[in-house]
């Protein structure tokens, strides 16, 4: 079991270069190198590669977040893992692995498993070492529990939908929004060929196979992670690949992982992403998602940089909503969800509670779950402004 705890250890060491699952940044005012889903950080060895993470339908649970394998054939300027750097590496067989991450379930240790893998012997046959572990706890061993499963740069298109079929989320990593800002990054990745594709096969193996295809019934969800910061690429650009991804290929979500400089990388000696920028990335690529925001109503500054000093819908109901409040009482759930502090839960139950009566008092929104101080300044309530939000401008 030592020698397990080791390479385990040896293998996450540096895996918070993958955020784990729905976690997000939620303060502003993070150390530059904070990244979402950081693991346990008690004297116990085998919580080091252990991560709490909320699933997609809210559970949370304890996730092993690892590779089979930290020996990989690329060389990606920022990755800790890449061709020639020197440190000491691990590998599993797929067998090996299973039997180890199932003992860590029994003992209570982990509940879940986000799995990847260096690049070793092409993308082909590092897929085939991942679908493989997840047939074995699977069906040998009977696992039903979450998996992550990661989609290697040049899976083919049979490996992918296998890989649906065995998985509760897979995921490709974009790394960068575009070709030209990869090639900064990660000169021998081929951005369409090998990180976009495999997605457009994700989602229309989604639309076109039937559900009870996948895993227990339901395809899997799919996601993507970027490196914020690592390619010199702007928020503009980011976002728009983000909306693309959202509109096109049905993500459930992008990740964006704050660029952290690695000793013995080419990019050691750049500057690591502040975590501000990685909060509003997040906050502006949810209102791309779940507020009905068009990429064209996210307040770019010149150059394509979100706001700093505010978050992107503050921002835009400043400038919009300011001195045009929205009547409460007549606003349908788009206009609603274009209010700070309103979100889609707070925009269903104020056009629930509007069936019964009017909306007159920032204490009834206070009730219905909206963050009402927020609301206030944008707000007509029966078509007057709150004696707060008088006082406020």
């Amino acid at each position: 079991m030592e020698d397990v705890l080791t390479r385990l250890q040896l293998l996450s060491a540096e895996m918070t270069l993958e955020p784990a699952e729905d976690t997000t940044p939620t303060v502003p005012h993070k150390p530059a190198c904070f990244t979402p889903g950081q693991p346990n950080r008690n004297d116990s060895r085998k919580e080091a590669f252990i991560y709490p993470a909320r699933l997609p339908d809210g559970q949370r649970i304890k996730l092993l977040k690892t590779q089979l394998s930290s020996a990989c054939e690329r060389d990606c300027y920022y990755c800790p893992f890449r061709a020639g750097r020197d440190f000491r590496r691990a590998t599993f067989r797929p067998e090996e692995f299973a039997r180890i991450f199932l003992q860590l379930v029994q003992n209570g240790i982990a509940e879940g498993l986000f799995l990847s893998s260096g690049l070793a012997g092409g993308g082909v046959r590092t897929q085939d070492r991942l679908i493989e572990t997840a047939e074995i706890l699977r069906f040998k061993l009977d696992f039903r529990g979450y998996i992550h499963l990661k989609i290697m740069p040049g899976a083919e298109h049979a490996q992918v939908e296998r890989s649906m079929q065995l998985a509760d989320r897979v995921s490709v990593n974009l790394e960068a929004p575009n070709s030209s800002r990869l090639a900064r990054l990660a000169p021998h990745k081929q951005f369409m060929q090998e990180l976009l594709q495999p997605l457009k096969w994700v989602h229309d193996i989604r639309k076109n196979q039937p559900a009870e295809r996948g895993w227990n019934g339901r395809w899997p969800s799919s996601v993507t992670q970027f490196v914020a910061g690592g390619a010199g690429e702007s928020d503009l650009e980011l976002l728009t690949a983000t909306d693309y991804l959202f509109r096109h290929l049905g993500l459930k979500r992008t990740y964006f992982s704050p660029f952290s400089p690695v000793a013995d990388t080419p990019l050691e000696n750049q500057p690591p992403t502040p975590a501000i920028r990685e909060l509003r990335l997040y906050q502006a690529s949810f209102l791309l998602r779940d507020y009905d925001f068009s990429l064209e109503d996210l307040p770019f500054e010149p150059e394509g940089w979100l706001p700093i000093a505010m978050d992107p819908k503050q921002a835009w109901a400043w400038t919009h909503l300011r001195h045009r409040p929205i009547e409460i009482n007549r606003a349908d759930r788009g206009e609603l969800l274009r209010v700070p502090g309103i979100g889609p839960k707070g925009a269903d139950a104020i056009l629930r509670a509007r069936r019964s009566a009017r909306i007159r008092e920032l204490s009834t929104l206070k009730i219905l779950g909206v963050l009402a101080d927020r609301a206030a300044p944008y707000l007509l309530l029966d078509g007057h402004r709150s004696p707060y939000q008088e006082l406020l401008l």
